[in-house]
């Protein structure tokens, strides 16, 4: 599938955990170094005050590092994490390099279920997140049915599909937010090009249940997948439940992508541009690849959403035009390229 030149030596448990801690240890400086920046300044000093207890209850970093940024910060990289293990896992099922959630509608689905739950006068904590998961469920569902064909499933229709359905499903949202005179609604247009400012300690401790639980399934598919990358026909003929894997990947995929949206919006091509940066510098075998793209996914959605506090400040930008700022060239680069280390389906 990609030409693994630079990435001759063989894969070991040892390597994997050794790449993971040098991602994860970035990750922890890219987080660390977004705590320190923003409009109000905050000094290294004062981080460490609080960090050892040294710091008095009406310190205003207190409230600035805890209230504001930490949580904020936290949201990102469980955000980016997702976004870019979901990015993986399409592009593995598919044998595609432009898949993507934001793409392929799964995102845009899962917003559309977010605003039928508003409408319906549900809450945040539950109602939303779960009419979110069925959106992007709807969304899936839709993508395979209308991409799928007789002798199988055409990569590049299912691509096409996605980027329809995309668009009809933001469509339908700005129908909504024009004529519906609920003033939640109105607010939810910032929401939907991303938005990280409302973030809260307890909906994060459901997406990172959520997160762990389908990260640990989804990395026992890791050989699945590979299998899978070199075609369905090779993978059944070594045993692998085809079916099966597509079907578990795809509502585990669905159920992140769809709590994501609901606590952050819609942020588009981070599970492009992060999973193929990754294959490119540590190969395409699933047991490294799932780690290190979620892991670098994670540290890119944390310092893109670091540009967009900074960038115009006082005021912010939704992190969502930073990552399409990014994505929508590569994107281009993407398409353009494609063919070359890939196989067409």
């Amino acid at each position: 599938m990609t030409n693994d030149s630079l990435h001759k030596r063989p894969l070991t448990p040892g390597r994997v955990f050794r790449l993971s801690l040098i991602m994860a240890f970035l990750l922890l400086l890219v987080g660390a170094a977004s705590l320190l920046i923003g409009t109000a300044e905050v000094s290294f000093h004062q981080v460490v005050a609080l960090v050892s207890g040294a710091a008095g209850p009406d310190d205003p970093a207190r409230l600035i590092i805890l209230r504001i940024r930490l949580p904020r910060i936290l949201l990102a990289g469980l955000a980016g994490f997702s976004l870019a293990l979901g990015g993986v896992v399409f592009q593995a099922l598919l044998r595609n390099p432009l898949a993507d959630p934001f793409i392929l509608g799964v995102s845009s689905g899962s917003a559309f279920g977010a605003i039928v739950g508003i409408l319906l006068g549900f809450t945040f904590s539950v109602g939303i997140p779960l009419m979110s998961f069925a959106g992007a469920l709807l969304a899936v569902f839709l993508v395979l049915a209308l991409g799928t064909r007789k002798m199988g499933m055409e990569s590049s229709t299912i691509l096409l599909t996605g980027v329809i359905l995309n668009a009809f499903f933001t469509a339908v949202i700005m129908f909504f937010i024009s004529i519906v005179s609920d003033s939640r609604l109105h607010t939810m247009l910032f929401w939907l090009y991303g938005d990280l400012s409302q973030s809260r300690y307890a909906p994060l401790i459901l997406l990172t249940l959520a997160l762990i639980a389908a990260s640990v399934i989804l990395f026992s598919f890791a050989k699945e997948l590979n299998l899978i990358t070199t075609g369905e026909e090779i993978a059944l003929q070594l045993g692998v439940d085809v079916e099966k894997a597509k079907k578990t990947c795809l509502v585990l995929v669905s159920l992140l992508i769809g709590l994501v949206v609901s606590f952050s919006g819609l942020i588009g091509f981070v599970g492009l541009i992060v999973p193929h940066l990754a294959r490119m510098a540590f190969g395409s075998d699933h047991r490294l690849l799932i780690p290190v793209a979620s892991l670098g996914g994670a540290t890119f959605l944390i310092a893109a959403d670091t540009l967009a506090r900074v960038l115009i400040s006082p005021s912010e930008l939704p992190v969502g035009v930073i990552t399409a700022f990014l994505g929508a060239p590569f994107f281009l680069y993407l398409l353009r390229a494609r063919g070359s280390q890939w196989n067409r389906s």
